[in-house]
């Protein structure tokens, strides 16, 4: 699959630290160095690089960050960022919005404000989330929020998530855990097979879109997307994108850190021809993670270990 996007961790500090948070699938700390991003966006669209995801820990914690971002636009078509949303003030928003940002990610998993704290491990107050992403919808052309479902935590603030979403025109994405980081993955994990029967009994369209092959359900003026890769073979064939790590690694997949690339030193070592060269090693090395042969094997392990029981 081809590459549209690349997705760029430029800081592992977090003023969060929320439960299921899988550090964009960085082990070690780092602070991306201006200099290597910007040399890294300018070769990105001699490989159909067109979009940009700018992530972190949480990004507004760089005081560069609208540099990066006019750095970013200058080389893409699309520039977007995840965050947090507490440190999203009007000004900010305004300020990255001139510097070339066309659309946010705001992570947002309840409106209870106990709930929210502790899925957070903060003392941010959820209404100054709500607050922040109500004054941001001025300055972006898009704003998704980004729902982490927990089992037997969050998922019945599904409908008051849909109705606010529409409400402030902004997209939801309902997404699934991952396994990653979390030691309470086995007892948070939720299935997400009956959410996506019950929005689809109530859409009244439904589109796929061919990034990761996801479906978008339309419903009553409300915009929902499923982020479903977990055994799910077809998003992750139809992914195009590759990650960057904080540390400066070319990371070809979330899933592994087993086929890294230090782009960072070969960065440092042989100049611009030195990073395109892991750039390209990175691309080779992408593979689907989850896949039918995976899940193969994972049916024949589990098999297995049932039978020495």
């Amino acid at each position: 699959m081809d590459l549209t996007g690349i997705r760029v961790s430029i800081t592992q500090r977090c003023n969060l630290n929320c439960i299921y948070c899988h550090r964009e699938g960085c082990e070690g700390a780092g602070e991306l160095p201006l200099d290597y991003f910007s040399s890294l966006m300018s070769i990105c669209p001699s490989y159909g690089i067109k979009k940009l995801k700018i992530t972190g820990g949480e990004p507004l914690m760089r005081e560069d960050l609208e540099e990066i971002v006019r750095i970013g636009a200058k080389w893409m078509d699309e520039v977007s960022m995840t965050t947090n949303g507490t440190l999203l003030s009007q000004e900010k928003s305004r300020s990255l919005s001139r510097a070339g940002l066309n659309r946010i990610n705001v992570s947002l998993d309840s409106f209870d404000g106990d709930l929210y704290r502790k899925i957070t491990s903060g003392k941010i107050r959820v209404s100054k989330i709500i607050e922040n992403l109500k004054k941001a919808s001025e300055f972006f052309d898009s704003i998704k929020i980004n729902m982490v479902l927990l089992k037997n935590v969050n998922e019945s603030e599904i409908p008051d998530m849909i109705r606010f979403s529409k409400d402030n025109g902004c997209i939801l994405q309902l997404i699934e855990l991952q396994p990653l980081y979390s030691s309470e993955f086995d007892n948070l994990f939720l299935d997400l097979s009956e959410i996506e029967e019950m929005l689809s009994s109530k859409a009244t369209r439904i589109n796929v879109r061919k990034m990761q092959n996801r479906k978008k359900y339309f419903i009553d003026g409300a915009e929902v997307e499923v982020v479903k890769p977990m055994h799910n073979s077809e998003f992750c064939r139809n992914c195009r994108r590759i990650r960057v790590t904080s540390d400066g690694k070319i990371k070809p997949c979330l899933m592994r850190n087993d086929n890294l690339v230090d782009g960072l030193t070969a960065f440092q070592i042989n100049g611009l021809g030195g990073l395109e060269k892991a750039l390209r090693e990175g691309i080779n090395r992408r593979k689907p993670f989850w896949s039918s042969e995976y899940d193969r094997y994972i049916g024949q392990k589990t098999q297995l270990e049932k039978s020495k029981s």
